[in-house]
């Protein structure tokens, strides 16, 4: 069975589904993974989640920051931003259905020895910890009390991780790092104002990957969200947010069959240009 790896997609259906044309998927003998981001700044929002909501079981996503925020503002505790394409959504006749199926998506996956998140992982975590913090987030997500969390969910503090965090404070840090994290200090303080490039970090932060001593540097990680990053790998990392959304490319990674993985270097990548859809502004 081969097993893809995809950027954010972002509401450009027409450019999986011609992705998934390129690598000749079947749902019968293959299986892919959106790296979170499904929704929202593309023109057919919609289409995608159908798309993955009937390909269960051979497609999943997880979730990001923009699938959050579509969970939040249907839950009446966000309000839309003017740049969001989500309408289509919130007022299909499936909504119901599309939502529950979105809330259930994981925050982090652990496939073919490879760690799956949106964003970044906190130099303090292991990645049998970030699995074990995810879990703790999505159970919230997925309980009836999902609507009190997502009030919650946004702010920017607290900044760092502390193993004594409970509560909302502990999720949100969580949801940070998961779904917004690009740039921390080197002992794990969070910054979400800069999304510009890895060359480009505030002064006393480095990309969370670059942290020394990060506790996850065993484990062979994927990740989407930045876009201005664009496509990187080495031995232990690969970055597949290749902006389709701003007339950059849709990415898919093929993963070897191996596990554990032999890094990167078995990894073979797969991608196809994408129109325009939003105007450059690299929205997060």
């Amino acid at each position: 069975m081969a097993l893809y790896l995809i950027g954010d997609v972002q509401g450009c259906d027409a450019a999986l589904g011609q992705l998934l044309a390129e690598v000749g998927f079947s749902p019968s003998r293959d299986r892919f993974v959106l790296l979170g981001d499904a929704v929202n700044r593309g023109p057919d929002s919609l289409a995608v989640l159908r798309r993955l909501r009937a390909l269960d079981g051979a497609a999943d996503t997880l979730l990001g920051n923009h699938d959050l925020h579509l969970l939040a503002v249907a839950a009446g505790v966000r309000v839309p931003h003017r740049s969001d394409t989500l309408d289509a959504i919130l007022n299909a006749p499936d909504r119901a259905a599309l939502l529950d199926w979105l809330r259930q998506r994981p925050l982090a996956l652990m496939e073919r020895g490879w760690l799956l998140v949106h964003a970044g992982v906190l130099p303090a975590w292991t990645a049998q910890q970030v699995l074990a913090l995810a879990a703790e987030v999505q159970q919230v997500l997925r309980g009836a009390d999902v609507a009190e969390w997502l009030r919650h969910m946004y702010g920017n503090t607290p900044t760092a991780w502390d193993d004594t965090l409970h509560g909302p404070a502990r999720w949100r840090v969580i949801v940070n790092a998961l779904t917004r994290l690009r740039f921390c200090t080197p002992d794990g303080h969070m910054e979400f104002a800069t999304k510009d490039g890895a060359a480009d970090a505030p002064p006393g932060y480095v990309p969370w990957f670059d942290v020394p001593g990060r506790r996850s540097a065993d484990t062979p990680i994927a990740f989407g969200h930045w876009s201005t990053l664009g496509l990187l790998q080495r031995p232990n990392l690969l970055a597949l947010d290749t902006g389709c959304v701003w007339g950059g490319s849709l990415s898919a990674a093929r993963l070897p069959d191996e596990t554990p993985p032999r890094t990167t270097a078995g990894v073979e990548i797969i991608q196809i240009p994408c129109p325009q859809a939003r105007v450059p502004g690299r929205e997060g």
